[in-house]
């Protein structure tokens, strides 16, 4: 499609060629669906930085574009009277990610003039949710009662339909925007109190049995999201929304997606999966959509499955699936026994050191020197803050940021503004090359490890605790060195003492994902 090849041209420029997964997409997702044909179903896994997105976006959008016409007159006899009916939907597992797909998808599409919308920014209005008097909100507060004259309601004024082919959010975001905002509020509150020892585990069985007294009625909003329309569903990081922490959300959603298309399939409890490879005792699940995961990994469990219930799939793979890019190298450096933030404080030196050699060789000018920025991945939000705090008292200013940062609320990923890869221009001004005015180094927890595309000026990974796992090692590692750009990861351990046997293995292993 013209129209979209000159916007992947203008973001990659003329040059660019595709990568493995790349081509593999173009060869198999391109062509065009028959009528009573069975939908896509599509595994794309390939190393981090290989253009993942760029695979599953540009089939997507061509389709969208090229049915838009015959499938607004069926919108048109199918309409629902919900604000939002898209047509495409994009999960993925942090609102980080949404927001820095659902930009590169309108810089895909803007010439072909596709609707793209990002569930995880601030672009909802800020109208009164629920209309009626103040004493009549008190008694529904306090008096725990139904109020039968449904004044409490969504106000119509502010829900007007807006447009959408394609929206892009996490599973738990747009749970909420289809079932309505606080469906799960009840829960949740049961869970948290569990979770801060205000309800035994017998009192919640007695509540489910009618026996305790009714809890207080939770406020439940309109849906603003129809899922009849929905052509297209990829699931981003994929071995993360498969995983226990997601799958439950991810499942119950596509599920709702099946349902509302009128071909519902069964949403198996989670500790009703089959944990084994067992074709038998499995049911196999067929989506009436298209259905695309795309993962760097595929650990154990999602291989199992996918093999269970959806063995019509098709995996596509790279060559380099389960390994680092060829652009990054890794380094293993020791501690000194002493302050473990000091002597990340002085690798982090050692590296711009290293930026003023090459400028000194380099430099035309006398312009100051480009600093590198890095990324710090550590296991705990404590050891985040602890060592953030350490850096910004030595001068070095940092961005700490952990599930719960308060900057993670604002709607928009500016609280990462000079380190995500961005198309706008590149901040100029004093003090923009100062690592003690603007920050340079960026402290988080594998909550940033997964799919985002970070800025070429971060050539330098840190990873300060030893990983948990090797899947969970590739996805911090693979921050740097995308795209063919080159980087390094630096793995800090033990080389003496206790320890020194676990900094052994992790050598090992890292070598055998470097080959």
């Amino acid at each position: 499609m013209p129209g979209l090849l000159q916007s992947l041209q203008e973001t990659l420029g003329n040059d660019a060629t595709p990568t493995a997964i790349q081509a593999l997409s173009t060869k198999n997702l391109f062509r065009d669906r028959v009528e009573g044909e069975r939908y896509k179903e599509f595994l794309l896994a390939s190393e981090t930085g290989s253009g993942k997105s760029i695979a599953y976006l540009l089939p997507m959008l061509q389709d969208l574009k090229r049915t838009e016409h015959e499938q607004s007159d069926a919108i048109s006899q199918h309409s629902t009277p919900k604000p939002l009916n898209p047509r495409a939907l994009v999960l993925a597992p942090t609102h980080e990610l949404t927001r820095q797909l659902a930009s590169f998808a309108k810089n895909l599409s803007h010439v072909i003039k596709l609707r793209v919308m990002c569930a995880s920014k601030a672009n909802t209005t800020s109208a009164a949710k629920f209309s009626g008097t103040a004493s009549k909100m008190k008694e529904k507060f306090e008096g725990g009662g139904a109020v039968s004259d449904g004044a409490f309601v969504i106000s119509k004024a502010s829900r007007g339909s807006r447009p959408v082919d394609l929206l892009v959010g996490t599973p738990m975001k747009l749970l909420e925007m289809e079932r309505g905002r606080g469906w799960n509020w009840e829960e949740r509150a049961r869970e948290r109190a569990m979770r801060i020892g205000k309800v035994k585990s017998e009192d919640v069985k007695d509540a489910d049995e009618g026996i305790k007294e009714a809890s207080r009625e939770f406020w439940v909003d309109e849906p603003e999201m129809g899922l009849e329309n929905v052509q297209w569903v990829v699931v981003d990081e994929a071995d993360v929304l498969f995983d226990p922490d997601f799958q439950e959300s991810t499942r119950m959603l596509l599920g709702d997606i099946a349902a509302a298309r009128g071909s519902p399939v069964p949403v198996i409890p989670s500790s009703a999966l089959s944990p084994t490879p067992d074709s038998e005792a499995t049911t196999t699940i067929s989506y009436p959509f298209n259905f695309l995961l795309t993962s760097a990994t595929i650990p154990t469990s999602l291989a199992t499955y996918l093999s269970n219930y959806h063995p019509s799939l098709t995996r596509l793979a790279s060559p380099r699936l389960h390994h680092l890019p060829p652009t990054l190298r890794t380094e293993h450096t020791s501690w000194t026994g002493g302050n473990k933030n000091a002597d990340i404080e002085r690798r982090i030196r050692r590296v711009w050191a290293e930026d003023a050699l090459v400028h000194s060789k380099t430099a035309t000018g006398s312009g100051p020197v480009k600093l590198s920025k890095l990324l710090v991945f550590c296991n705990k939000r404590s050891k985040v803050e602890q060592l953030a705090a350490f850096l910004d008292g030595r001068g070095i200013k940092c961005v700490a940021l952990t599930g719960g940062a308060e900057t993670r609320k604002r709607g928009s990923n500016h609280h990462l503004d000079g380190f995500l890869k961005t198309g706008g221009p590149v901040l100029t001004g004093p003090g923009v090359c100062d690592p003690a005015q603007t920050p340079h180094v960026l402290v988080t927890t594998s909550l940033l490890s997964r799919g985002l595309d970070f800025s070429p000026m971060i050539k330098h990974v840190f990873i300060v605790d030893e990983p948990r796992n090797m899947i969970d090692f590739l996805h911090r590692a693979g921050r740097a060195g995308r795209a063919g750009e080159a980087g390094k990861v630096v793995v800090f351990g033990r080389a003496k003492g206790r320890g020194s046997g676990r900094t052994e293995e992790v050598k090992e292993k890292v070598r055998a994902v470097a080959g």
